[in-house]
């Protein structure tokens, strides 16, 4: 369970109802993410995995500066400076577990971009299910301006659906130029731009909305949507079955029968 974990000191979590909002929360540093905040948030998405009484997540960040600004160069040795293993063989990627997808987390994820997020934040940007920003939030990779090569980030942008030459543009160009959230919103990065005070709102209704149907369809529509995109079609097609019967169970039957009897949904325009 969630509330087994030790105290977080580089994120916060609240559960409110059926969703889990987890906060990254190193506003000092922008977020960036430091050994600490992967292990905590590994340990997290280990522990929501198997709570029952989670059925979808919201990850954003404290404030509204930036929800993420990558790797802390201070990441790894006491006498500073960032170490990295440049053997062809090993490399151990920091960023590695930080997405729900990573550590096998297929609970839907909301994602509300507060602010700046670049570099090391589509590791999380490239895992989550559905992306909103607030309007001042903007999105860059900086990794080729102080001479490393990006890779992780724009391979993850690239199983996203981002348009290959939005992803080109906006790594090669580093530092120098940053996507708006309108802009973000016209190339499909995010589904969603509100204005920032209604930025938790627009999150909690999409969080609230996926957690009210039945749990176990809902996991293995994802997990099915993920395969499909990164199998091909007759191999994605050949798992539907294995997908079907994952999620179908008399009490999802029963729950969706029940909803179905009741009220109808009033569905909003978008």
């Amino acid at each position: 369970m969630a509330t087994d974990l030790p105290d977080l000191t580089t994120i916060r979590y609240e559960q409110r109802g059926a969703v889990g909002w987890i906060w990254l929360d190193r506003p000092e540093k922008y977020h960036a993410f430091n050994q600490v905040m992967c292990d905590e948030l590994a340990a997290l998405w280990k522990a929501l995995k198997t709570d029952d009484s989670v059925r979808s997540v919201v990850l954003t960040a404290t404030g509204d500066k930036a929800f993420c600004t990558g790797i802390d160069r201070d990441f790894v040795p006491a006498e500073g400076g960032v170490e990295y293993d440049f053997s062809p063989f090993t490399y151990d990627d920091p960023g590695q577990y930080l997405g729900p997808k990573s550590n096998e987390f297929w609970k839907p994820v909301v994602c509300a971009v507060n602010g700046m997020a670049c570099g090391g934040a589509f590791y999380f940007l490239g895992e989550v299910d559905i992306l909103i920003a607030a309007d001042h939030a903007t999105f860059f990779d900086p990794h080729v301006t102080y001479g490393m090569p990006a890779v992780y980030e724009p391979l993850l942008m690239l199983h996203r659906g981002v348009p290959f030459g939005e992803i080109l543009r906006m790594t090669l160009l580093g530092n120098h130029e940053r996507l708006s959230a309108e802009r973000a919103l016209e190339i499909g990065l995010v589904s969603e731009v509100v204005p920032s005070g209604d930025l938790e709102a627009a999150a909690a209704w999409l969080a609230d909305t996926i957690a009210s149907a039945p749990a176990e369809p809902m996991q293995a529509t994802l997990r099915t949507l993920w395969a499909g995109r990164e199998l091909s079609r007759q191999q994605a097609l050949a798992l539907g079955n294995t997908f079907l019967n994952l999620g179908m169970s008399e009490a999802s039957l029963a729950e969706g029968q029940k909803a179905f009897q009741g009220e109808r949904v009033k569905p909003r325009l978008r």
